[in-house]
């Protein structure tokens, strides 16, 4: 055996190692002189224990066995003075971390297959966003019923040309079915039948299994069977029945949404800037105070130095979606508590990136300036700023980026940008539309991405 995997021999029972190790896990270990190993391994296993019992997943129980079993093992091993290594006691310990976080999160890998029909529409919205649309126009082609029947009901009349449709009677009963015949609609038209009775009231009409929808064929034409809706009238009238579609006519053009996206983009854009400009500011002059080697001078200045990182790492531990949401109940819903939202959190993120730049810079530079008798402010002007400007450019130029990634779900919340327009058509199932604002979000994060690091080469 090598000498990396042996310890001086120990005057200790394996047996008794194990033993012991059985009973209380780690106690082996202590016992053989590995006192916080078997501390760790104590720690470990009552805090394995604990979760199986807070959780109520005692099933997986045995699955703790080969971590029970290895630092057994373990135990007489350190007896018989070999060293085991961590690997396998880390390894076993880990099988029955994962069995509890796989019950935890539900994961069910069967449902990502039998659920998948469900994001299809948002998977077809994707492929096919609503960049571009056609003018809409809206067509109704008439026929008219007399409901109840006269002695001698009037058929209607055929226009000359165009999409028509023909009825199969010239009248009808309420409850009966009457076959629509459409000719001449534009190939593959789809539309609905409505109803429209003597005083002008219109309601969508019924077949045998639902609202009554067509769809012609590449000829144009398609047939129906509708049934006839009850009237209040007893005595004959003539009632009209329409075949609505909706065709799209003229060259393409940039649809609504595209306009939409567009200007909450640019919003998004602005919100970013904005938030990294005053955050910026702000966090060049916090981060002097945050630079170990210029706050080291007295107490005074340490306890100075010590609340402001404090602080710093309190504000960049609470994500800026909690701050957005603090901020909208605070000034209201729209981009103004997206800016806030970002703003204090880029002056936490920032404020520790230009400190530690402070804290990295060379020295001699310092010394050589307060030699000639510089007070503190000349100092860090001509001694520190020269140094530090570089990765404070290029610090900024990396947030602005990640402010606008930030953005995009600040908007989720209600502080404005593209997220609250994406957030809203999610609901609406607007799948084309959602498609539009995330090709438009990775395309404007893409370019920024290669925009800053472009800047960030030339001036580092």
């Amino acid at each position: 055996m090598s000498q990396a995997n042996t310890l001086p021999t120990q005057s200790h029972s394996p047996t008794l190692a194990t033993l012991l190790s059985l009973i209380v896990p780690g106690s082996g270990q202590a016992y053989v002189g590995r006192r916080e190993r078997g501390v760790f391994i104590l720690l470990t296993a009552a805090l394995l224990l604990g979760l199986l019992g807070w959780l109520n997943l005692w099933m997986l129980a045995p699955l703790g066995l080969p971590f029970w079993l290895w630092q057994a093992w373990e135990a007489r091993l350190y007896a018989q003075g070999r060293n085991p290594g961590t690997a396998r006691l880390i390894l076993s310990a880990a099988l029955l971390v994962y069995a509890i976080g796989w019950q935890v999160t539900q994961i069910d890998v069967s449902r990502v297959i039998t659920s998948a029909p469900k994001v299809v529409p948002f998977v077809t919205g994707l492929v096919q966003p609503s960049y571009f649309d056609r003018q809409i126009d809206y067509n109704a082609i008439p026929a008219a019923i007399e409901i109840p029947c006269s002695p001698s009901p009037a058929g209607a009349a055929s226009p000359a040309s165009g999409p028509s449709i023909s009825l199969s009677a010239a009248c009808a009963a309420p409850g009966e079915t009457v076959t629509i015949t459409g000719s001449d609609f534009p190939a593959n038209a789809e539309g609905e039948i409505w109803f429209q009775n003597a005083i002008g009231n219109r309601a969508r009409m019924r077949g045998t299994e639902g609202l009554l929808t067509f769809e012609a064929d590449a000829t144009g034409a398609f047939v129906v069977e509708a049934i006839m809706p009850a009237v209040t009238n007893t005595e004959p009238q003539t009632q009209r029945l329409e075949a609505r579609y909706v065709t799209a006519v003229g060259p393409l053009r940039l649809s609504e949404t595209s306009w939409l996206v567009i200007g909450r983009m640019g919003e998004t854009i602005a919100q970013a800037l904005m938030a990294t400009t005053l955050g910026a500011i702000l966090a060049v002059l916090v981060s002097f105070f945050a630079a170990r080697n210029l706050m080291r001078v007295n107490p005074a200045t340490q306890a100075v130095y010590y609340l402001i990182r404090t602080l710093l790492n309190i504000l960049r531990a609470v994500e800026p979606l909690i701050m957005a949401i603090v901020f909208v109940v605070w000034v209201g819903l729209g981009p103004f508590a997206g800016v806030l939202a970002l703003t204090v959190h880029s002056i936490a993120a920032l404020g520790k990136l230009y400190s530690e730049a402070i804290e990295s810079i060379e020295p001699g530079p310092i010394e050589a300036i307060t030699a000639t008798g510089a007070n503190r402010l000349q100092v860090i002007w001509y001694g520190v700023l020269p140094q530090v400007w570089p990765p404070f450019i290029a610090f900024t130029v990396y947030r602005w980026d990640i402010n606008v990634r930030m953005s995009t779900i600040i908007g989720f919340v209600g502080g404005g940008g593209i997220g609250f327009l994406l957030q809203q058509w999610i609901r609406l199932t607007d799948f084309r539309a959602a498609g539009a604002a995330i090709w438009a979000i990775a395309v404007v994060v893409t370019v920024l991405d290669f925009l800053s690091s472009e800047v960030r080469k030339r001036v580092v």
